[in-house]
């Protein structure tokens, strides 16, 4: 693969002993096996085989930049501090997908886990500006796949992936308390095996009710068409089949809770929002083996309703739809639905950000939104107006500076915005970013 190299011009001050160079490099276009309903709308679009890849080398994370003048060292920014970054050839290579991550109960260490196409990386965020790569879980399944996603629970991570004969990877997080720093990166074994399913494009698990929602599997032995096929973790060393929702066919990514929200017909109902391509579809899930579906509506302009997370209260659930930029032109967009009544949600307003890229995963904190954007990375919304149908961008850090064009394959696939002390870890094509948000977007 050749290697290009590029200088940075003038530095800021904050990142200019950390970056020895800038270092251009090659990734292949994707590929996605199949064009079956519901598979590969992660990466449609045409993928420049030779458009470079952006790594910073030398020592690695570095000691990080502040974000001062629209600057975070090489990356632009807007109330959001660069702690450290790590490129992919320094948490095990291959392409980043979704990330997530854990507090130890015990020892109160952070961990981010973080999905590739080969495997599944461990780091120690503890020291966010000198993070640890502990070890690889290495992909199952037959092939090698950017298609990965991660949840926790009960002191567990749970994996799905897309590649073939996958199945449900569970890991013992506790296991990393033991790796010696010295001898990182280990490579683990999992600790258990889940294989009712394949493949599965997505997972959800609802922290509350201890059940995990793969969805979009595929070479599933109990037939659920791609919907949510729901697994009890209340052994989470040993799963088990729980039950299917079919009856929307595939779902391509849900948030389910245990209800408290202003619908009071469903208090204490365990509630999935699932995002089915064209449509949100609420379901209730309470009952395993006979669940509910509550509503099925669409919205103008549906090109790929990709996934959504729910206000705090319960009463609005934010939506990417990820085909509308590259379908339809026009700028990132992000849907608003209100869903105080679960059996006719409504979409009724459309927050457009000054950005061409096109939107993937986001998560909502308080009244703070953290949306991954591919190209134009992460961006943070002020929800607080939301009732009026109103977001409002707050802070960024642009991971691609590059371009914001409509494409796939560089940028930020996903973050995880949960730990307790403010760190949100972004992740994606071109590595792991441990970023602070500050002033309005903190």
């Amino acid at each position: 693969m050749a290697l290009r190299q590029a200088a940075f011009g003038a530095a800021t001050a904050g990142l200019a002993t950390a970056i020895t160079a800038l270092v251009l490099a090659t990734l292949p276009a994707l590929a996605h096996e199949g064009e079956e309903a519901g598979e590969g709308k992660d990466a449609v679009g045409e993928v420049d085989p030779d458009y470079p890849t952006t790594a910073i080398v030398g020592n690695g994370a570095g000691p990080g930049a502040s974000c001062v003048d629209g600057q975070a060292g090489y990356f632009p920014c807007s109330n959001v501090n660069l702690a450290s970054y790590l490129p992919m050839s320094d948490i095990g290579g291959g392409r980043g997908s979704d990330v997530w991550g854990w507090t130890d109960p015990e020892t109160e260490r952070r961990y981010v886990i973080a999905g590739r196409d080969n495997g599944t990386a461990f780091v120690d965020v503890t020291n966010e500006r000198r993070p640890v790569y502990l070890g690889d879980l290495p992909t199952s399944g037959t092939n090698n796949v950017i298609w990965r996603d991660i949840k926790v629970y009960d002191d567990h991570a749970f994996i799905v992936a897309e590649a073939r004969e996958h199945g449900m990877q569970v890991f013992d997080l506790t296991q990393l308390r033991r790796v010696d720093r010295k001898a990182a990166p280990v490579t683990f074994d999992e600790t258990a095996h889940y294989r009712g399913f394949g493949r599965a494009h997505n997972l959800a698990i609802n922290e509350q009710s201890g059940v995990a929602f793969a969805v979009g599997a595929r070479e599933d032995l109990q037939e659920c068409a791609g919907g949510p096929h729901m697994v009890d973790l209340s052994d989470p060393a040993s799963p088990r089949f729980a039950g299917c929702f079919a009856d929307d066919g595939y779902t391509h990514d849900a948030q389910c809770v245990v209800y408290d929200g202003p619908d009071l017909r469903f208090t204490g109902r365990e509630i999935c929002f699932n995002s089915n391509e064209d449509t949100l579809t609420i379901v209730d899930v309470t009952d395993k083996d006979a669940p509910v579906q509550l509503s099925r509506v669409g919205y103008a302009g549906a090109a790929y309703s990709h996934q959504g997370w729910l206000t705090e209260d319960g009463r609005h659930f934010l939506m990417g739809d990820e085909l509308d930029e590259l379908r339809q032109g026009g700028k990132t967009s992000t849907l608003i639905w209100n869903v105080e009544d679960l059996t006719a949600p409504v979409q009724f307003a459309k927050f457009t950000n000054d950005t061409t890229a096109i939107d993937h995963n986001l998560y909502v904190k308080g009244d703070l939104v953290f949306q991954s954007n591919y190209r134009s990375g992460l961006r943070i919304l002020d929800a607080s107006g939301v009732d009026e149908g109103r977001l409002t961008e707050v802070g960024f850090l642009d991971t691609w500076p590059e371009d914001d064009d409509t494409a796939f394959s560089h940028g930020t696939w996903s973050n995880y915005p949960f730990f307790d002390n403010g760190l949100v870890a972004v992740h994606g094509y071109d590595g792991l970013f441990l970023v602070r948000p500050t002033g309005a977007a903190r």
